[in-house]
C-alpha cells in the first residue's frame, strides 16, 4: 500500500480564521470563459462543435483531472512511467481549473481544513449553493494563521512541472489552434471557452454536494466536514461522486468501493495496470489501520 503524501504543516495554523477576498485572476479567467461562452455560444452553436465540447470535456476531466491530477498526482494512489505521468498531468492542466502546483494547494488546503475540528464556511461548503459557487469561482481564502504547504521533491523541483505551472492558461491557445483549423471559431468557443467554464462549474458543483450531508458509510473521527456519496453520478463524475469512500480511504485508487458504485476513472487505472503502465496501485487500508474511522452502518 502506498503511503499518503503529507504536504501540510498546520502546527500553528487555524482553519477557522481568515477572510474571503476577490481573486482578480479568477475573475478574469473564469469570468472571461463564462462570458464568452454565454455571449458567443448560442450564435456559434453547431452539432459538431457540441460533440467536440462533449468529447473534450469528458476526456480531460476523466483522464486528466480524475485519473491524472487527483488520484495519481495529488494522492499518489498509483505510480506510472514519467512520460505517462506528465501526459496525464497535462490533460488535467487542459481542464482549465489550475496548474499542477495550484491544484495541489487548492486540494490539500481544503482537505486539511475539513479534517480539523472546525473550519471556515469557504472550506466546509455550509453556505447556500449559489454563494459557495461564487466563492469558489471568483474568490480565494486568506488565512489569518495559514498552514505551511510543502510540495514534495519530484514535483516542486521538476522543471517541466514548474513550466506548466507558470503557463497553464496559455496551453488553451495551443489546443485552440487545431480546433480552429478543423472547425473554425465555433469549435474554439465550444471546445475551449464553454468547456473550461462547464468543467470549472461542474468541478465545484460536485465538490459542494459531496461535502454536504448525504448518504455514506464512513465517518472520519474529529473531522469538521463529513463527505457524502452521490448516487447515480458515477459515470458523469468519473467516480468522484463516491466522496464518502474517498475521505475514508484517500490512499485507494478505486473510489467506488461498494457494489453498484460505478467508477469510470478506476476502469482507466485498471486498464493501465493490465498494460503494465500502472503499478503500486493503492487499495483501502486494512481493518486494523482504521482507528480514525467509524462505520456508521454498523452503529445504525
Amino acid at each position: 500500500m502506498m503511503q499518503p503524501v503529507l504536504r501540510i504543516d498546520g502546527t500553528e495554523a487555524c482553519a477557522l480564521k481568515g477572510r474571503v477576498v476577490l481573486d482578480r485572476a479568477k475573475v478574469l479567467w473564469t469570468g472571461g470563459m463564462l462570458s464568452i461562452g454565454l455571449i458567443l455560444g448560442p450564435f456559434l452553436f453547431s452539432w459538431d462543435a457540441f460533440l467536440v465540447f462533449l468529447l473534450l470535456t469528458y476526456t480531460t476531466m476523466l483522464i486528466g483531472h480524475s485519473v491524472g491530477m487527483h488520484r495519481m498526482m495529488i494522492h499518489r494512489s498509483f505510480a506510472c512511467p514519467k512520460w505517462l505521468e506528465r501526459s496525464l498531468i497535462y490533460a488535467g492542466l487542459l481542464v482549465g481549473v489550475a496548474g499542477p502546483c495550484g491544484i495541489i494547494k487548492i486540494h490539500d488546503l481544503r482537505d486539511w481544513a475539513q479534517r480539523q475540528k472546525g473550519c471556515h464556511d469557504f472550506f466546509s461548503h455550509r453556505r447556500g449553493f449559489c454563494r459557495d459557487l461564487t466563492w469558489q469561482l471568483f474568490y480565494r481564502f486568506e488565512f489569518e494563521l495559514p498552514p505551511k504547504v510543502t510540495i514534495e521533491p519530484g514535483l516542486a523541483d521538476d522543471p517541466w512541472i514548474r513550466f506548466m505551472e507558470r503557463t497553464w492558461r496559455l496551453h488553451q491557445l495551443l489546443l485552440a489552434l487545431p480546433l480552429y483549423y478543423a472547425g473554425g471559431l465555433s469549435w474554439v468557443v465550444w471546445g475551449i471557452c464553454i468547456r473550461v467554464a462547464v468543467s470549472t462549474v461542474g468541478h465545484w458543483t460536485i465538490t459542494y454536494f459531496c461535502h454536504n450531508p448525504g448518504p455514506g458509510r464512513w465517518q472520519v473521527e474529529g473531522a469538521a466536514v463529513q463527505a457524502s456519496n452521490l448516487p447515480l453520478l458515477g459515470v458523469l463524475s468519473h467516480g468522484e461522486c463516491w466522496h464518502n469512500n474517498h475521505h475514508a480511504f484517500p490512499e485507494s485508487a478505486r473510489i467506488g468501493l461498494e457494489k453498484g458504485q460505478t467508477d469510470a476513472a478506476w476502469r482507466v487505472i485498471q486498464g493501465l495496470q493490465r498494460l503494465g503502465l500502472a503499478r503500486k496501485v493503492g487499495i483501502p487500508r486494512p481493518n486494523d489501520q482504521r482507528d480514525d474511522l467509524i462505520d456508521v452502518s454498523e452503529v445504525a
